[in-house]
C-alpha cells in the first residue's frame, strides 16, 4: 500500500510541528542532500509552456529512492480561483519500482523554496546580515519571512507588492506570528533601500526589471526565486554582471535563471559545491552576491523524504491501493469483473 498525505494531513504535520521547526528540519536535511550531490542521478525539469503558463516534471534519484514532482505555473490563475501553482509529488523504492508516498506538495514547495533559499543564504549572505526585503508577497512571502527569521536570525522585514491585498495578507499573518518589525514601503527600491538580503519573488510571467543596478548596495545577498522558466526574469541583467552568482544545477538555470539573459559561458558556481568547501562563497564582505534559484528536483526528494519520516512518526496520512495488490504478480486480469467470474467457474467446476 501507499502512504497518501492529501493537504489536510501536510497541514497537521506543519503545524504540529510548528512552521520555523519545520523549515529548520527541511533547511538541515537539504543541506545533508547537497552534500551527497554526486550521488543523485540529476537532469532538468521536463516542461510543457502555453501561453498562459507552464507544467512541469521535476524528477531525480539516488540509489535508493526516486522521486518527482508534478508542478504548474500559471500567474492569471488567481484570477479564477487558483493558486498561481499547484503540485504533488511520488517516491518511490529504486529497487522495485513501487510508489511508497504519493503527497501534496503545493503547500510543500512554498515550504522547501523558502528552507532552500535561507540555507543558501546562511552559506553566501553576510553573517551579520538582519534584515530582509520582501519583493513579491504573494503565496510564498511568509514561508521565506520565517524561514530566515529562524535560521539567520533576521530582525527586520521589508515588504512591497504592486497588489496592496497581497502585502496587507503579509502583514497581517507576519504581526500574529513573528516578533520581526515589519516595514510597509511604497515600491521596490524603498523597500530594498538599506537591506541586508532581498528576496525577489514575483509572479509575473515575462522579462521584468523588477531590481535594477542603481538599487544594489555593497555587500547585499539577493534571493531571485520568481524567475524560474525560459523568458521569466526579475534581474536587470547589469545586477547579474556585477555579482557574484550561485545556482543550483546550471544546465537547468541556464536555460530558466536570470542568467538566460547572459552568455552561455557567464561565470556561475553551484550551491554544492559551496557547502562541501570546493569553492568559496561570498569573498568578502562589500561583494554582491545572488542565488539564482530556479527550484531543483532534488529539493522536493528531501521534502517528499522529510515528510514521509514525519507521517511515519506521527501516523499521519492513509493508506491507499495506488497501485494492484495481486496474490499472483501476473495475473492483473483477476481483477477484472471478467476474471473474477471466470475464477469462480473454476472453483465450481
Amino acid at each position: 500500500m501507499t502512504r497518501f498525505i492529501d493537504v489536510h494531513s501536510l497541514v497537521r504535520l506543519v503545524d504540529e510541528t510548528g512552521v520555523p521547526e519545520f523549515l529548520v528540519t527541511l533547511a538541515d536535511a537539504l543541506r545533508d542532500d547537497f552534500l551527497r550531490w554526486r550521488e543523485f542521478d540529476k537532469k532538468a525539469r521536463v516542461a510543457s509552456h502555453s501561453h498562459l503558463g507552464v507544467i512541469e516534471l521535476m524528477p531525480v534519484a539516488d540509489d535508493g529512492a526516486y522521486a518527482f514532482k508534478y508542478v504548474n505555473g500559471h500567474p492569471h490563475n488567481t484570477q479564477v480561483g487558483l493558486p498561481t501553482v499547484m503540485a504533488f509529488g511520488v517516491l518511490a523504492e529504486v529497487d522495485t519500482g513501487y510508489p511508497v508516498l504519493l503527497s501534496e506538495l503545493t503547500l510543500t514547495t512554498a515550504l522547501r523554496t523558502a528552507a532552500t533559499s535561507a540555507m543558501a543564504a546562511k552559506a553566501l549572505a553576510r553573517p551579520d546580515a538582519r534584515s530582509l526585503a520582501l519583493i513579491g508577497n504573494g503565496s510564498q512571502s511568509e514561508f521565506q519571512a520565517l524561514a530566515f527569521h529562524a535560521l539567520l536570525g533576521i530582525e527586520q522585514v521589508r515588504v512591497f507588492d504592486i497588489d496592496p491585498r497581497a502585502t496587507d495578507k503579509l502583514v497581517r499573518h507576519l504581526a500574529a506570528c513573528t516578533p520581526m518589525e515589519i516595514v510597509r514601503a511604497d515600491s521596490t527600491a524603498e523597500a530594498v533601500r538599506g537591506a541586508d538580503i532581498v528576496t525577489t519573488i514575483t509572479a509575473y510571467q515575462g522579462h521584468a526589471t523588477v531590481l535594477t543596478p542603481d538599487m544594489i548596495e555593497p555587500g547585499m545577498h539577493i534571493n531571485a526565486v520568481g524567475g524560474d522558466s525560459p523568458g521569466k526574469t526579475e534581474l536587470h541583467p547589469d545586477v547579474l554582471r556585477g555579482a557574484r552568482v550561485f545556482v543550483e544545477y546550471e544546465p537547468q538555470t541556464r536555460i530558466e535563471g536570470e542568467i538566460q539573459q547572459l552568455a552561455p559561458d557567464f561565470p556561475v558556481h553551484e550551491l554544492w559545491r559551496v557547502l562541501l568547501g570546493e569553492v568559496p562563497g561570498r569573498e568578502r564582505p562589500e561583494q554582491v552576491t545572488v542565488f539564482d534559484s530556479v527550484g531543483f528536483a532534488l529539493e522536493d526528494y528531501t521534502a517528499l523524504r522529510c515528510i514521509q519520516q514525519l507521517a511515519l512518526e506521527r501516523g499521519v496520512g492513509r493508506q491507499i491501493a495506488l497501485v494492484p495488490e495481486l496474490d499472483d504478480p501476473k495475473d492483473l486480469f483477476g481483477l477484472t469483473a471478467s476474471g473474477r467470474r471466470r475464477a469462480v467457474l473454476r472453483r465450481a467446476a
